[in-house]
């Protein structure tokens, strides 16, 4: 199946999940509560968005710049422009289809500042991972901050849920659990042995590679890098906080809550994004359930989470659509600066 046909699939069925997930959650909204999303959004101080999305862009920039750091180590230097356009760029494609705006972020850096794209994508990768101990030392601090008020929530909604799981499965599933996966790892060696000169092994031997050079670069910064690493981490998660702090002044409704509430809406609304392209129809159920714990009416919950999740999608489309247009005018100018100077 030729690729664009599957990515084309893939967008409409995710598509049609975030449709599907609106649609089931809307079906049972009354008149009178649809009357209050409309009269919620109509009184709703939109101006206040603009400093939302300018930390937005910062966060972006933060991002960019940590993934520099992530390269340096391994003896490539891309610009900083370059890179924050590979990343707006490739937050556009996540939109369409999920997880294709990683490797197309990586592709655009080894396009326009010839780094191999095997280091690239170890180097994404360990960003990820970096941001996932990051999501969950938030959940940690959500939890522990707020244990009273959403101990019982997550008890309710993912721990009793495994457990039940994992109960219900006897000795017997268990243990043709592990033994499947030990066939499988078994089965991966072996292929990888017996065809070990083929072109299939060998990019698969240089993308492990690569992606081992991506996690071992951030042990191999100075110290002073990583002191850097860390604060532009912080500095990331600090503005996606933020703009959901101020985004709860954007509705008379929820300008009354304060950090508490805002550090449990980036926690679930992260999961959103994360399960869904964009968050589409799991961003904004999530942030509606998770107010009603705050005492937000479903109908304000859904207003709100609308509001936010279209100034974070109408931020990405018109930074990466600006990106697309900016990256060859850029390079070319770059280029001409680079060879009227001698130094390309």
């Amino acid at each position: 199946m030729p690729k664009t046909l599957k990515n084309v699939i893939k967008f409409i069925c995710f598509f049609g999940a975030g449709v599907l997930l609106i649609w089931l959650f809307t079906r049972n909204i009354k008149a009178d509560q649809w009357d209050q999303i409309k009269d919620a959004l109509r009184k709703a101080n939109y101006w206040l968005l603009i400093p939302t999305m300018t930390i937005g862009i910062a966060s972006h920039w933060f991002r960019a710049v940590r993934w520099k750091l992530l390269m340096k180590p391994l003896g490539y230097q891309p610009t900083t422009l370059n890179t924050f356009f590979a990343v707006m760029v490739g937050y556009l494609v996540n939109l369409a289809v999920p997880r294709l705006g990683e490797v197309t972020r990586c592709g655009i850096v080894a396009q326009y500042e010839k780094v191999p794209a095997d280091k690239l994508v170890g180097t994404m990768i360990a960003e990820r991972a970096v941001d996932l101990v990051c999501l969950l030392l938030l959940m940690v601090l959500t939890v522990v901050t707020q244990l009273d008020l959403l101990g019982s929530l997550l008890h309710d909604m993912i721990l009793q849920k495994i457990s039940d799981k994992v109960a219900q499965a006897n000795g017997t599933q268990l243990l043709i659990g592990i033994v499947i996966g030990a066939l499988f790892l078994l089965l991966l060696v072996w292929l990888l042995r017996r065809f070990a000169r083929s072109k299939v092994a060998i990019t698969v031997k240089n993308l492990v590679r690569g992606i081992t050079e991506g996690f071992l670069s951030i042990g191999k910064m100075e110290r002073k890098k990583k002191i850097w690493f860390i604060i532009h981490s912080i500095l990331i998660w600090s503005c996606y906080l933020s703009q959901v702090y101020i985004g709860f002044f954007c509705l008379q409704e929820t300008s009354h809550l304060g950090l508490n509430a805002a550090l449990a809406i980036l926690m679930i609304g992260s999961v959103g994004m994360i399960v869904m392209p964009g968050g589409m129809g799991a961003y904004q159920l999530l942030v509606q359930v998770t107010l009603v714990v705050y005492g937000i009416p479903l109908a304000i919950g859904f207003a709100f989470g609308w509001i936010i999740w279209v100034a974070q999608t109408i931020l990405v489309l018109v930074l990466g659509l600006a990106s697309l247009v900016a990256l060859p005018i850029y390079n070319k100018k770059k280029s001409e600066f680079l060879s009227s100077s001698g130094l390309y």
